[in-house]
Formats: structure tokens, C-alpha cells, sequence
């Protein structure tokens, strides 16, 4: 899923706030999103849920494009928020954008 029309870029974090192949909570008003950087120094958001049992994404651990939701280790792929087989399942992603060491996502207005 992608973001909604009507957004703008947000300054969240910066990348020293985000740990490497792990993740950090940013609270929006739509909800939590989670931050999280691969080995490469990538950095993907999406909604800090689960899709199977709601389990905070954000504490997961981190590989490649793929984070690993702590509470069951469902694998959801970081770049379209889709569970990987044989879980089922999809959660949002948010655009992010890195200019220098600061992390904007693309939010709803």
C-alpha cells in the first residue's frame, strides 16, 4: 500500500536515531510507524503492526529487505509492507526520503 494523495514530506528522526537492522517508533496522527534500517543503511516506514497480531514492528530485527516481527517471526518485506509465504498478509509503507543524515516520511496532511 502507499501513502495517501493529500501528504507532505515530515522530518521524523535522523539516522542516529534509527539502530542498524533494527528499528525505531515515530507517533503520527494516524498512528505509530515504524523506522527501519538495513545492513545497506536503508531506511523503510510502514505501520507498527503486524499484520497477523498487531506485534511492534519496530522491535523487530532487521535483514536485507526484510524485518521480522518479534512476537511470531512473521517475515514482512520492507519495500511493499507484504508478509513473505507462507504468512498472508499486508501493512502500509510510507514514502522515505534521506537528505543527509535527516530521515523526512511522506505523511497525510
Amino acid at each position: 500500500m502507499s501513502a495517501p494523495e493529500n501528504t507532505s514530506w515530515k522530518e521524523v528522526a535522523t539516522l542516529a536515531d534509527i539502530p542498524a537492522l533494527g528499528g525505531r517508533v515515530v507517533a503520527t496522527r494516524g498512528g505509530e510507524i515504524a523506522l527501519l534500517r538495513n545492513e545497506r543503511g536503508e531506511v523503510y516506514a510502514l505501520d507498527n503492526r503486524c499484520p497477523h497480531k498487531g506485534g511492534p514492528l519496530a522491535e523487530g530485527a532487521v535483514s536485507g529487505d526484510t524485518v521480522y516481527c518479534p512476537l511470531h517471526n512473521w517475515r514482512i518485506d520492507l519495500t511493499c509492507g507484504q508478509a513473505r509465504e507462507p504468512d498472508v498478509g499486508c501493512v502500509r509503507t510510507w514514502p522515505v526520503r534521506l537528505e543527509g543524515e535527516r530521515v523526512f516520511v511522506r505523511l497525510p496532511e
